[in-house]
């Protein structure tokens, strides 16, 4: 993997997170976090006094780079977070000057700069333009920045829509920019977040924030997943990778005196996992937890945990990988108490089955179709 992070003079060592599942071809940065710290530095060089809202930095390239002003790194990823974090400490940069906040906070008032690397969820970008109208000044800069077959008129009809006037930069490789001048005053318009959709196989409404998977309806791996639940009498039972926290709340519903704890790295689907329980099953509130963590990694070491419910993502941001789906195996085998069942479904072309054959010694195959397999291993 590519490391080294030389530009405009400074030398940085940048990692992608979780460090040890990074491919050779990887790098934490692209060349839109070039084209925006190669813009900033031609606008305003001295930056020390400056205050800087960043949006979605992935890896945390734009906040060490930055970090000589006052840096707020906003973002819904736990896992964006969290690399920040470790490539501040890796280039023994200054903490002190970076506050992080999650996707649903406030963000701080009256920046100098707002700058936004393009969510692959549209979605998510809107709500993020909504949260900026009420905190911008009239002398904060936006620019935004992305892949340029990422901007579409779909993406600068949003800027338009809720800041102001929009262009873009030339492309230059593969990236480009989008620069934004809001109309201020702006008037606040009402966000359309969070959503909700009705649920068949359970009466059930389902909210969903902005960047929640599945946002308008129940996707087909978790309908056969609802279909297919072990039972879970009795049991302390993981929705890992929970996102809106259909599976869980079924497993609540389901099963009187199952514990459920519903898992996600973003923010915003653990806190609709959390309002779903809250609006459809009240009375069995007290029998959920709710927590942001990469895989298993921030649940008690003493825990217990007999059973791992999870459909796996096969990408991390727009890169197609397994690696998600290899440390949630490998986090089900670590936590589970002995005898405890890791369910899993995914496609039928995914290698699980040898995964988990490494990791548990076997796996039978609880049901399948022409696309999907859900597959079980016991501890």
């Amino acid at each position: 993997m590519n490391t080294s992070f030389h530009f405009l003079e400074k030398s940085l060592q940048l990692y992608r997170y979780p460090r040890r599942f990074a491919h050779p071809s990887w790098q934490a940065w692209d060349a839109a976090d070039e084209l925006i710290l190669e813009h900033i530095h031609q606008e305003q060089g001295d930056i020390t006094q400056a205050s800087i809202v960043i949006m979605n930095d992935d890896f945390g390239a734009l906040s060490c780079w930055l970090n000589e002003a006052d840096i707020h790194h906003v973002s819904d990823s736990l896992v964006a977070q969290i690399a920040c974090q470790h490539n501040i400490r890796e280039n023994e940069l200054d903490k002190t000057r970076i506050k992080f906040h999650d996707s649903l906070a406030q963000i701080p008032q009256a920046p100098d700069w707002v700058i936004i690397k393009i969510p692959k969820t549209l979605a998510l970008l809107e709500h993020q333009l909504i949260q900026l109208q009420s905190v911008l000044a009239p002398t904060t800069r936006i620019v935004a920045g992305a892949k340029a077959k990422a901007i579409q008129k779909s993406t600068l009809a949003l800027f338009e829509k809720y800041l102001g006037k929009t262009h873009t930069s030339l492309a230059k490789k593969k990236a480009r920019l989008i620069f934004c001048e809001p109309e201020l005053p702006l008037t606040q318009q009402i966000s359309p977040y969070p959503t909700t959709w009705e649920m068949d196989q359970e009466p059930f409404t389902i909210l969903n924030h902005a960047n929640v998977f599945a946002r308008q309806q129940i996707d087909i791996g978790a309908r056969m997943l609802i279909d297919n639940l072990p039972n879970c009498n009795g049991k302390i039972v993981v929705d890992l990778g929970c996102g809106n926290g259909v599976v869980g709340l079924c497993v609540l519903k389901r099963f009187a005196d199952a514990q459920v704890i519903f898992v996600d790295e973003s923010y915003m689907a653990v806190e609709s996992a959390r309002q779903n329980v809250k609006n459809n099953l009240p009375d069995q509130f007290n029998r959920a937890q709710f927590v942001v963590s990469n895989c298993l990694e921030r649940l008690e070491k003493q825990q217990q945990i007999d059973i791992v419910i999870c459909n796996p993502p096969f990408h991390q941001l727009n890169t197609i990988t397994d690696h998600i789906a290899t440390q949630m195996f490998e986090d089900a085998c670590s936590k589970l108490a002995k005898g405890g069942e890791l369910r899993v479904i995914g496609n039928r072309h995914l290698d699980y089955p040898q995964k988990l054959k490494r990791l548990f010694g076997g796996y039978s195959v609880v049901a399948s179709d022409r696309k999907f397999s859900i597959l079980s291993s016991l501890k």
